[in-house]
């Protein structure tokens, strides 16, 4: 899976890249420490990993600074989905369907119910990531993501418990950073849904910033005695496991904890109201002198708690994704029969143009999420660590959910979607609340950027950085001959690379195997990521060691970046699509992101493909959309939820 546990020594030791800068830049010393231990992190998390499935060797990395699209880790054929994870597939997603339809999903406090998580015990569902050798079905993490899709336009809230118990709940740490003995202590009560899990990190002072951890574990015998309070914590109550990360000896750590079945003295749950996740339990939990043996705790070969919590994130963010395409079939499925049925002067609205576009561009967005689970879940069993792929997955897939929900869902049914029991009113908070989860996506898109300029940065600013502070130089001037001479030879091998840059020119890529126009869109993406390390530079040459404070330029060309991605891997699933509606939502995706770009207007042919496709969907329905159930269309709305 090119994972390499070994231990770096050089990162005992070793100032982050991150921190250096900053200091450098002129930051405070706690805010370059600070920043310094998640950059360490990620730089623990990356020694997991051999050479060739680094960051650097990353699909993104190589077209930016390579100049050099290796497209076959773009596109991958598909495979088919084993026998046995079909089967538990389609168990699992029968018993939901079939407990709605009963009104057995949830208990009266309106979360899923006990004997619904047990009756899907017994499908296998949640041990599907987890080894046989365990219990579990050992599912590739592509059929995994599948599956979610498929649940997710079921059910959301299951789909997403599945998500948080085997991505950053328990199952993941446990089985990637757990040794022999906590692996066999606790994966196979993970594995048959006994102890169902979620994962304890944020705090009501720790959030993004993940070095305002407070909460302790202190040794005491044979004992780790744990104080502080968690928040927002997905499903968690009592009886569960959760994977709690603490500071131990000042560090982070993590414990992988078994909660008790009731509460005591020691331990509170923290209920509050809470707009999304309404359908499970997200609480607080209070530690009060808690003890936990202290054989639960994970050592990785190389890093801390932070490492724990990087890996399992990286999961949840292309789960996020899988989950979107499933929850926007959902609202695709339910905005069909409505405007069948809706008329406005005497024509029902699914003849009008702006709403078969909104059908259009719900499909682009469909088939978009589809191709980047599909793509990043494949780099990830690859064994490719995936961070910068994993990102652009998780602001896409929750970005184009909170866009269809408001701007296509809501104003196609119009005021009804505010009526008590409709889909929209009643799950609104569900569909923008993606947004903020695994990570707010604008925070995130600078950590996309950062991560792609890393490596850059050490090779070639860095050692300018270097010379500058330790000679108190803070506005460096080449006219000045003092200057120009001290930077003489970090500035000859910058300008080495530049000239070699420049002169490398683009790759050429052979994609005559695709459709004219997904080949046209494909093109044009690998030529935008082909020229965008020299203009990456030219924006940290700008601000130097003051990058970091121009968030706006930051988040701006790393959106640009992404958007590149996204029409390059859809492109490339597109053409891999026998049914044409769905080939056309590829083309009609990759065309509204290419005019983002580009900066061009939408053309009448533009609006004609979009439209074209909205009404073939209409007319005929969508081979995508088979076997989700619609709402009825003039339900019985409650007076009150």
């Amino acid at each position: 899976m090119g994972l390499d546990v070994q231990p770096n020594p050089n990162n005992a030791t070793k100032e982050s890249f991150a921190e250096t800068a900053l200091r450098l830049g002129g930051k405070s010393a706690d805010e370059a420490s600070r920043t310094g231990k998640i950059d360490m992190a990620d730089d623990q998390v990356e020694d997991m990993f051999a050479a060739k499935y680094q960051t650097s060797a990353s699909p993104i990395h190589r077209a930016v600074w390579q100049r050099k699209v290796p497209i076959e880790q773009f596109g991958f054929p598909s495979t088919p989905m084993e026998k046995s994870i079909e089967a538990a597939m389609q168990q699992s997603v029968s018993l939901v369907k079939r407990r709605r339809q009963d009104g057995t999903l949830f208990n009266e406090q309106r979360k899923i119910s006990d004997e619904t998580l047990q009756e899907l015990s017994k499908t296998g569902y949640w041990g599907m990531l987890i080894p046989r050798e365990y219990g579990g079905l050992g599912s590739s993490f592509r059929d995994f993501t599948r599956l979610l899709t498929r649940m997710a336009a079921a059910d959301p809230t299951v789909a997403g418990l599945a998500s948080v118990h085997g991505c950053i709940g328990a199952v993941d740490p446990v089985r990637t950073f757990g040794n022999a003995e906590q692996k066999q202590r606790f994966l196979p009560s993970l594995a048959d849904g006994s102890r169902l899990s979620g994962f304890a990190l944020t705090e009501p002072g720790a959030g993004s910033d993940l070095t305002a951890l407070r909460t302790t574990a202190v040794l005491r015998g044979d004992q780790y005695v744990v104080n502080g309070e968690k928040l927002f914590i997905t499903n968690v109550t009592t009886g569960r496991t959760v994977g709690l990360v603490c500071l131990i000896d000042n560090k982070p750590a993590v414990l992988v904890v078994d909660l008790p079945e009731e509460e005591n003295e020691s331990f509170q749950l923290k209920k509050y109201g809470l707009y999304a996740l309404k359908h499970t339990y997200n609480q607080g939990m209070l530690f009060k002198d808690f003890e936990v043996p202290a054989d639960n705790l994970l050592q990785p070969a190389a890093g801390d708690g932070l490492t724990v919590a990087y890996h399992g994130l990286n999961l949840g963010r292309v789960s996020l994704c899988a989950s979107a395409a499933g929850i926007m079939r959902m609202m695709l499925t339910n905005m069909l029969p409505w405007a069948a049925y809706r008329k406005t002067y005497g024509e029902s609205i699914d003849r009008r143009e702006l709403v078969r576009r909104r059908i259009g561009e719900m499909a682009g967005y469909i088939v978009a999420c589809d191709a980047l689970a599909d793509w990043c879940a494949n780099l990830l069993d690859l064994g490719f660590r995936g961070e910068m792929e994993c990102i652009i997955a998780k602001i896409f897939g929750s970005e184009v959910q909170k866009t269809a929900a408001i701007e296509l869902f809501m104003k196609t049914h119009g005021g009804r979607s505010f009526l008590h029991g409709h889909l929209f009113g009643d799950n609104v908070h569900e569909f923008l609340a993606p947004c903020i989860y695994e990570g707010e996506g604008e925070m995130l898109g600078m950590a996309f950027f950062k991560s792609l300029v890393k490596s850059h940065g050490k090779e070639f600013f860095e050692p300018i950085g270097r010379i500058l502070f330790d000679a108190k130089i803070k506005a460096p001037n080449l006219a000045n001959p003092r200057h120009a001479w001290m930077l003489r030879k970090p500035m000859a091998a910058y300008a080495k690379w530049w000239v070699g840059m420049k002169m490398m020119g683009r790759s050429k890529q052979d994609l005559s195997a695709l459709p004219s126009s997904l080949s046209q869109h494909a093109s044009a993406a690998c030529n935008f990521l082909c020229d965008q390390g020299l203009e990456i530079s030219t924006v940290m040459r700008t601000h130097q060691l003051k990058l970091a404070d121009r968030q706006c330029s930051m988040t701006d060309l790393s959106q640009r970046l992404q958007d590149a991605v996204v029409i390059l891997v859809t492109s490339l699933y597109g053409s891999k699509q026998k049914d044409p509606l769905t080939q056309q939502a590829c083309e009609v995706l990759c065309a509204q992101l290419s005019r983002g770009l580009t900066g061009k207007r939408a053309s009448n042919r533009d609006w004609r493909r979009v439209t074209e496709l909205g009404g073939a969907i209409a007319d005929n329905g969508w081979g995508e959309l088979e076997g989700i159930e619609a709402q009825e269309i003039l339900m019985k709305y409650p007076q009150s939820t």
